[in-house]
């Protein structure tokens, strides 16, 4: 970790330290599978004994894989009380960022859950982080990140009702337009549902395949009534490409790959739809200097964002504001 960073970990720290099985619901789109098998041929996956082949196939060209059942229902309920915690401002999390809703931020809501549409960053929150440890999570990053694992970033969603903004929505987009480092293919999200997930109350929408591309330009859809901050989408992508909804039920974990073009939609009902989320790397990946890249907004916004928030100058890099919430989870930390 450089000393720009090492000194962003200590000044959050001293600003916010307070004093005391496969399965997915294909309903637009057939994902694809294949029945040969030839797993030293596979490019996404190790094989580690835990992956089929017909899983390591369907991930190969598909960029995701369902796993059912993977977390304990009463892991699931401890993440939502401590949510609630924050959300009750009863805990305050060195580094976490504390998001709300764009149409909600207007509105008159008091300070509880209601308020909250994602908490970002919890790598400091010792019970929320439990689920980036969890082992049942980690045997399954293993086989996309390699022995020696990195969680590099970390999400609480509440995707909130709709406020008839249609803000609730998450544009289409890859998650390797924020991160900058590579390889992409050594990068894995677990993604667990809290609750039952369907398509009413905005389940994710993928675009299976779309992991085999590159990196698209990505920046804020001209959305009527507005979009949320971060919430960046792909500039171009084909509307006609197959896709497919995932719908889950509370405590199954879909793997996708950072390329893999997803989103979600609208929540229709009257309740909250929570999901908690990791982005894991092989700790040998590296980062790289994204000037002159597609991803150079992503890094100016950020930039941004800390040196306003610390009131600090441009000594801090896109790089070190990755580097000061990396946490090693299995293994050894190698270059990350």
């Amino acid at each position: 970790m450089s000393r720009a960073a090492e000194r962003l970990r200590l000044l959050i720290n001293h600003l916010d330290r307070p004093s005391s099985n496969i399965a997915a619901a294909p309903t637009s789109a057939r994902t694809s599978t294949s029945t040969s098998t030839h797993p030293h041929r596979l490019r996404y996956t190790f094989d580690n004994g835990l992956l089929t082949p017909e899983q390591r196939f369907f991930y190969e060209e598909n960029g995701f894989i369902l796993i059912k059942n993977l977390v304990s229902e009463e892991d699931i309920d401890k993440f939502r009380n401590e949510f609630e915690r924050v959300c009750r401002q009863e805990v305050k999390v060195p580094g976490m960022v504390v998001m709300r809703d764009l149409a909600i931020v207007k509105s008159e809501f008091v300070l509880d859950q209601k308020a909250v549409s994602k908490l970002q960053d919890f790598q400091e929150d010792p019970e929320l982080f439990r689920y980036c440890a969890l082992p049942q999570i980690l045997n399954y990053v293993e086989c996309f990140t390699g022995p020696n694992i990195m969680a590099m970033h970390t999400m609480l969603i509440n995707k909130p009702p709709d406020a008839g903004k249609k803000t609730s929505r998450h544009p289409m987009h890859q998650d390797l337009h924020y991160f900058p480092f590579r390889p992409a293919d050594k990068i894995v999200c677990a993604w667990t549902a809290m609750e039952k997930v369907n398509r009413q109350n905005g389940c994710l929408v993928v675009l299976p395949g779309t992991h085999t591309g590159t990196l698209q330009e990505h920046d804020y859809p001209e959305w009527e009534g507005g979009v949320n901050k971060m919430y960046h989408g792909v500039r171009d992508y084909d509307p006609q490409h197959p896709r497919v909804h995932l719908e889950m039920e509370k405590g199954d974990t879909v793997f996708f790959h950072p390329l893999l073009i997803h989103g979600s939609g609208m929540n229709r009902t009257q309740g909250f739809r929570k999901a908690i989320s990791c982005h894991y790397a092989g700790a040998d990946c590296y980062y790289i200097d994204v000037k002159g890249t597609t991803q150079e907004n992503i890094e100016k916004e950020v930039q941004e964002i800390v040196t306003r928030k610390f009131v600090l100058d441009n000594e801090i890099t896109f790089k070190d504001t990755w580097a000061f919430r990396g946490r090693l989870v299995q293994g050894e930390r190698i270059s990350l």
